[in-house]
């Protein structure tokens, strides 16, 4: 039904006065200031003054097909200004009556309302004042017995509302922006998902899970309009969609939040708030998350416990936050830019720092990813609780290296929130990087139970089953992986390395061939192919194969992964005897970067190339800048050191030096792949430098019954070698000659000039 024609007479109701035509509200001939949309709900109300309009008549007459969101918030806020503005209420109205479940019904008595209108519409009201008190209070008394009942039905409806399990998993999807402001088109999805984010019960569906799910339905990702987000949810086996919306009113915004059961369409439960401007919407965003967030079944203490503040959390800048969403989730180069740009609006923004941080370490540029988690650190009060764990146990990871801390950071993360992936993940790579496999592979397990679709934690699963040597499993890791869209480098890595472990070599150019042209990944694979050949004795193609993966690294914008390459290949020349070459291209790398990697890497490289004076030297300053980091001074620097003194000939030395590494001995450290297990090859030199025959025995054996975890790195080919010269030592000449067989058949095609090759033929000719 049409609302009825208004006479061009003044409408007078109480002390109100309304002029239709001019649009004008006075009280007491004052003119009152009433913005429009409010104004022309009032007017549909008073037209009809007596009946019951419903909300939906409201909707058709004010705001046609507009969003259902954008109506429900858009009608309350009318409905609120028009009550304050007439100082009507709610409970006891004297204007302006709610009736539960209808609509609304203007009760209060109107004079000059056109009298040819049809009966249909015609309010009862103005044929006697005395009746209409009457049939008022009537009306009042009636409404406030079904308000009553009304309000019995909905508590009743409220505990039994399908409220989510902590099982459950939400999809947020893009805001309806309705305030013509583009500002607000991305930055309202992401900081709704850092807000509910916070909360240890609602499981919210992350940006990488989003990105698997479009790969699985054969889409390349696009924006989470409501229907695309509705499909997402239903492919990714998620429970709800939480749909949002904000719209201008005058100068306030509205704000709302309806969470949606994606198999049936019904709504769960949805909320709304009011930003008085534009400065305090992330505060109005944030209650309305709150109320959603304990409408979805999450305790109130909890609620109050884990709530940063969102202009805390994230920052009081729009501007900012809008260069932060640009940049997530997205792994592009340009998404650096966004970050920096993002921290140059706020300097204060510390998820951005993190953001920075996370990219920098994903490209392996351990240097900038320091700098980036210690301002991070810095600003870390001013992020919420899961946030900060995050902050604090990346800052003790790649700042610190005090991986102990760290490791007791992230438990404390996975006891306050079980089912983030993030945390298990993070201490599954700890535990690879400490050479502690099985504990690495029990975190990736539980990083899939809490993320079955996490690329990463796919990744680590793979590759600690690589190292433990279960190598069916984790070809079907990769088999499933590739299958669901979750194939990361990671998962290509491990299979690598399984190929190469099976000497299958077409698949292993195959996982090349996968990073190939690929930004940030090519320059790894490449490095990869190097250490194969060194493995085999191919050192001119090594050399030429660690020569393109610089280049490419280059090109990418990462000049410490480009250094760290050349340092990889300065070790390959130190290792075969070709001292010369090693310190040049050591010190070509330190010339170019001189991360801790790099110089790590560079130090060991001319530490065996005999260049002890400077190894040495390198060595102290990394010891002063690094005094916790576990790993520089339980593993590298002792076997820096240790290198130092086997080429001045004090091999006892260097053993008691290289005790301290043996919990670590299988460590897998800074940009390799796998582990070198170089502390352990040191300590089988030693010995057989100081005549201990069998106890080098023992260390080479130790390398070579572990070769899923050092895989292709040319130490693992030289144990052959080093084994041989020791089971000579002990005069078990037929071992030896096996152990020297072993060698040279690997290296039957190496390069001929390679002084360690020369050696080993000479001596087994001798054996012979």
């Amino acid at each position: 039904m049409g609302s009825p024609p208004l006479s061009g007479k003044v409408l007078r109701f109480g002390v109100f006065e309304l002029d239709p035509e001019t649009q004008q509200l006075r009280k007491a001939g004052v003119l009152l200031r009433l913005q429009p949309q409010p104004l022309k709900v009032l007017l549909v109300l008073i037209s009809r003054a007596g009946q019951i309009v419903s909300r939906e008549e409201l909707r058709h007459e004010l705001w046609g097909g507009e969003t259902f969101v954008d109506f429900e918030q858009g009608l309350n806020y009318c409905i609120r200004h028009i009550r304050a503005t007439l100082g009507d209420e709610a409970q006891t109205p004297r204007y302006v009556e709610t009736i539960p479940r209808r609509g609304y019904r203007f009760i209060a008595p109107v004079e000059g309302l056109a009298q040819e209108s049809p009966a249909d519409w015609q309010p009862e009201a103005v044929v006697e004042k005395s009746v209409f008190f009457r049939r008022t209070w009537l009306a009042l008394g009636a409404s406030v017995l079904l308000a009553t009942l009304a309000s019995a039905v909905y508590v009743l409806r409220l505990r039994s509302a399908p409220h989510l399990t902590e099982k459950d998993t939400v999809v947020v999807a893009d805001f309806v922006n309705k305030t013509g402001d583009p500002l607000f088109d991305d930055i309202l999805k992401q900081a709704t998902a850092i807000h509910l984010e916070q909360s240890p019960f609602l499981n919210i569906l992350s940006d990488e899970r989003v990105a698997a799910t479009f790969k699985l339905m054969n889409r390349p990702s696009e924006r989470l309009t409501l229907n695309v987000a509705r499909e997402v949810c239903l492919r990714s086996n998620s429970k709800a969609m939480l749909a949002g919306s904000i719209a201008l009113v005058g100068t306030h915004y509205l704000l709302g939040l309806r969470a949606v059961d994606c198999q049936t369409g019904d709504t769960l439960a949805s909320a709304e708030a009011e930003a008085e401007n534009r400065d305090k919407v992330l505060n109005a965003l944030q209650a309305a998350g709150n109320q959603m967030r304990q409408k979805l079944g999450e305790s109130l203490s909890s609620v109050n416990r884990f709530n940063k503040p969102l202009t805390e959390a994230t920052t009081s800048s729009l501007e900012a936050l809008k260069a932060y969403t640009r940049a997530a989730p997205s792994d592009r180069p340009e998404a650096l830019a966004d970050l920096k740009r993002a921290v140059e609006l706020d300097p204060d923004f510390a998820v951005a720092y993190a953001s920075m941080g996370v990219r920098y370490a994903n490209f392996n540029e351990l240097a900038l990813a320091s700098q980036s988690f210690k301002k991070a650190y810095q600003l870390r009060d001013r992020v919420s609780e899961r946030e900060r764990f995050y902050i604090e146990a990346s800052y003790y990871t790649i700042v610190t290296g005090q991986l102990e801390q760290a490791n007791q950071t992230y438990l404390l993360w996975t006891r306050e929130y079980p089912k983030e992936a993030g945390s298990y993940v993070n201490l599954s790579f700890n535990y690879m990087a400490m050479g502690y496999y099985e504990k690495a592979l029990e975190m990736a397990q539980e990083s899939l139970r809490a993320s079955p679709d996490f690329s990463v934690g796919v990744g680590n699963l793979a590759a600690d089953y690589v190292a433990l040597g279960r190598l069916e499993e984790a070809k079907a890791v990769f088999d499933r992986a590739v299958t669901r869209g979750q194939d990361g480098v990671d998962a290509h890595v491990s299979r690598y390395y399984v190929a190469f472990l099976e000497q299958d070599n077409a698949r292993m150019q195959e996982q090349a061939a996968w990073a190939m042209d690929k930004a940030g990944l090519e320059d790894q694979l490449l490095s990869i192919e190097s250490d194969t050949a060194a493995y085999y004795g191919h050192l001119a193609q090594a050399h030429d194969l660690s020569g393109r993966a610089l280049n490419s690294a280059r090109r990418n914008g990462a000049p410490e992964t480009a250094a760290f390459w050349e340092a990889n290949d300065a070790l390959h020349s130190a290792e075969f005897g070709e001292a010369a070459s090693a310190r040049h291209l050591a010190l070509d790398a330190l010339a170019l970067d001189r991360g801790p990697s790099v110089r790590l890497a560079a130090t060991l490289a001319l530490a065996r190339a005999g260049d002890a004076e400077r190894a040495q030297s390198l060595a102290d300053a990394l010891e002063k800048e690094f005094p916790v980091n576990t790993l520089i001074q339980a593993y590298w620097l002792p076997t820096i050191r240790a290198a130092v003194e086997l080429d001045q000939g004090n091999p006892s030395r260097a053993i008691e030096l290289l005790r301290v590494t043996s919990p670590y001995d299988l460590a897998q450290t800074m940009q390799f792949p796998l582990g070198t297990m170089y502390p352990v090859y040191l300590r089988g030199l030693a010995n057989l430098k100081g005549g201990q025959a069998q106890e080098a025995s023992r260390e080479f054996q130790k390398i070579l019954d572990h070769g899923s975890v050092v895989a292709n790195f040319p130490l693992a080919s030289l144990a052959h070698l080093q084994l041989a010269r020791a089971q000579a030592m002990s005069h078990d000449n037929p071992a030896a000659r096996k152990a020297y067989q072993d060698f040279l058949t690997l290296w039957k095609d190496a390069d001929a000039d390679i002084p360690i090759l020369k050696e080993a033929k000479a001596e087994y000719r001798k054996l012979q």
